[in-house]
């Protein structure tokens, strides 16, 4: 019998501002999808900080609190203190989870928090004009990096999976890609096991998502998506961490 397409009740239907071949929409879906079915969408509570991940919140249709630039995780163990019978997650870009807010980040996973966080890593600055991010590849271009990104003069790609990973606090992580149908089923998976920790009580969970940026990366949807297969992973290799 044919499966019924169902639109998830937790992502509202209306029409994306995102760029064609973007990343988000797809992983916006993803986190509606496992809501729904894990049944916590009445309590439900998502910090989205400044970037391209700002405005997730005009399409989950649950609730959604805004945090300064670098603050979500900041705010969310406000949230998750002081209303620990919600469920309260982070969904934040590389420019904003590993650049101004690599303190905010590094400390909650240190003290264990019991958050669940959504790492969108797209390597660019996507809101502010395609600047170079701290997970952008060596010799990639960037509107700052004309020539490439050089270790000599901008450092080394962060790589803040596994950084967190060997913090005693931090009880899962992993690293997902949404360069083809098995990876966005696999990147489905790792968001569930993560909203399940918390669930759980387990302690502080992140899933790392390598996600397209066609428009800063300046190639067609296809080309970002081969760009990833072929180039990103290659310097954020996929799996679990932790």
């Amino acid at each position: 019998m044919e499966k019924i397409f169902r639109h998830p009740k937790s992502l509202r239907n209306i029409s994306t501002h995102y760029c064609p071949g973007c990343g988000h929409g797809i992983a916006h879906r993803l986190v509606a999808e496992v809501i729904d079915e894990l049944g916590i969408r009445e309590k439900t509570i998502a910090v989205c900080p400044v970037g391209c991940a700002v405005i997730a919140y005009d399409y989950w249709d649950f609730d959604c609190t805004e945090a300064a630039h670098g603050r979500a995780l900041a705010v969310a163990t406000a949230i998750k203190r002081l209303r620990p019978d919600c469920f309260v997650f982070t969904y934040q870009g590389d420019g904003d989870l590993a650049a101004i807010g690599t303190n905010e980040t590094i400390h909650a996973a240190n003290r264990g928090e019991n958050l669940s966080v959504i790492f969108i890593n797209n390597a660019v600055y996507g809101m502010t004009g395609g600047q170079m991010a701290p997970t952008t590849l060596l010799g990639q271009k960037t509107t700052t990096t004309q020539k490439g990104r050089q270790a000599e003069l901008h450092g080394w790609p962060l790589k803040i999976s596994e950084m967190l990973s060997i913090l005693p606090g931090v009880k899962y992580i992993e690293r997902t890609a949404l360069d083809s149908p098995q990876g966005v089923l696999k990147t489905k998976s790792a968001i569930r096991q993560a909203f399940l920790n918390q669930l759980n009580n387990v302690g502080f969970s992140l899933v790392e998502v390598l996600s397209p940026c066609p428009t800063y990366w300046g190639l067609s949807a296809k080309e970002a998506m081969d760009w990833i297969k072929n180039t990103m992973i290659k310097a954020f290799p996929l799996g679990r961490l932790k």
